[in-house]
């Protein structure tokens, strides 16, 4: 009986390459011995630099409010690689994981190269889908678009395009104009294709694309109205007005004033595809709304006192973070909990920080990632900066957090990635948390 992922993990590491070699070649090789798996069902392709997870969490919510089988492929983890693929909401077991590695390693031909460790994730993820029989699958890029490993699919009804900003330049170009490209690639012809179209700059670019393979473009200023929004502690309210589709009183439990923006693009993707899906009402679009949950993102996991989890890793996303806190809490003092990795721009991201909410700033790491910064190389990028209190830094996230709740200000947040909160859920003891 196995119970944990670590024989999964130990396969797929020793099959597979630790870097990262642009090309589908392999992941298409590797799905064809397959019988291409990924093909089985409809898909809604989800690419962006931040709010991919969100979004895809609202449409997954959706479907399976409506009645469908739904596959929902995320990355990363928090804790579990079980997490990057939901049936109806519900992981599965590291058994199954096993036996689809297991299956997907006997299609590795010796003297060939080795698949990266995400493309033989995601072989299996499309393997398990088909094997589950799903209706559907929302499936999220991993890095980019063009080259990711997800965008095999032959079978995607709409290409939703989150918002866009500078990450992963050493894969994706320097310029937001070239990250754009490669995400827009996804685009397919003669289908709907949704974009966040947060930055105006590239509004042009995107129906280019769309009108060059003959898409259906849909943008989200453009073609939606929001009205009587209300954003609390609590939740997001709202109502949608589109071409397509109209809801009164659309409630959220995802909190912030970027989870509007991402429920919007959802919503519209839902509308563009809602008549290929008869079983789609506006009930259900209301209750998978309702009952859409994505840890990890402004998540409050103590009220008296606050202390909340986000993984905003990159600059847009620490800048959504502290206008969304700021909005929610606009009186309160702050303590902040944070690590980067290092090809993360953090000085940008630690001065945003302090910016917004002039935090008691506390910097930590995460133990065992080689990846991770160590707390006294940001603790250095903090000189640059003038802080109302002297920032401390702490190897282990438990003291760090431990420390940020003696200093008894009115809310703890804990953010600058995701692979810190993975460790928190996994190693901290309750009480840390309460």
């Amino acid at each position: 009986m196995i119970n944990s992922f670590d024989t999964f993990e130990e396969v797929l590491c020793a099959h597979s390459t630790n870097k990262i070699i642009p090309g589908l070649e392999r992941i298409a090789r590797l799905l064809s011995r397959l019988g291409n798996p990924q093909d089985s069902f409809k898909s809604i392709h989800i690419v962006g630099t931040n709010g991919k997870g969100s979004t895809g969490a609202f449409i997954s919510s959706i479907f399976q409010a409506s009645g469908y089988k739904t596959g929902f492929y995320s990355s990363p983890h928090l804790e579990s690689p079980g997490e990057r693929l939901l049936i109806d909401g519900k992981a599965l077991s590291p058994e199954k994981w096993l036996e689809a590695a297991d299956e997907v390693i006997t299609k590795i031909f010796p003297n060939e190269s080795l698949p990266s460790y995400f493309e033989l994730l995601t072989a299996c993820a499309f393997l398990l889908a088909r094997k589950e029989n799903i209706d559907v699958g929302v499936i999220e890029a991993g890095l980019g678009g063009k080259l990711d490993a997800t965008n095999t699919m032959s079978n995607t009804v709409c290409s939703v395009i989150a918002s866009i900003s500078i990450d992963h330049t050493e894969y994706l170009g320097p310029t937001l104009e070239s990250i754009a490209g490669e995400k827009f690639d996804v685009v397919k012809s003669d289908t709907p294709a949704c974009f966040a179209g947060v930055d105006e700059s590239l509004l042009p670019m995107f129906k280019r694309v769309c009108a060059e393979k003959f898409a259906k473009p849909f943008i989200v200023p453009e073609c939606v109205k929001l009205d009587n929004v209300n954003i609390s502690p609590e939740s997001n309210v709202f109502d949608f007005r589109s071409q397509l589709l109209n809801l009164n009183n659309v409630h959220t439990n995802l909190i912030g004033k970027y989870q509007i923006n991402n429920a919007a693009l959802a919503l519209s993707a839902i509308a563009c595809v809602k008549d290929s899906f008869p079983k789609i009402s506006h009930d259900s679009i209301l209750e998978g709304m309702r009952k859409a949950s994505w840890p990890g993102r402004l998540e409050i996991i103590s009220r008296n006192p606050v202390m909340i989890l986000d993984g905003g890793h990159n600059f847009d996303g620490v800048k959504n973070l502290c206008e969304s806190v700021k909005s929610l809490w606009p009186a309160k003092n702050f303590s902040v909990v944070y690590a980067a990795m290092r090809d993360k721009n953090y000085p940008g991201c630690i001065g945003l920080l302090n910016k917004f909410l002039k935090p008691k700033i506390y910097f930590t790491t995460v133990p065992g990632m080689s990846r991770a910064c160590p707390p006294e190389e940001v603790l250095n990028a903090a000189k640059n900066f003038t802080w109302s209190n002297s920032p401390e830094s702490f190897v282990s996230p438990f003291d760090a957090i431990s420390r940020a709740k003696l200093n008894q200000n009115d809310i703890t947040l804990v953010c600058g990635s995701l692979y810190l909160l993975g460790w928190l859920k996994s190693n901290l003891p309750s009480h840390i948390c309460s």
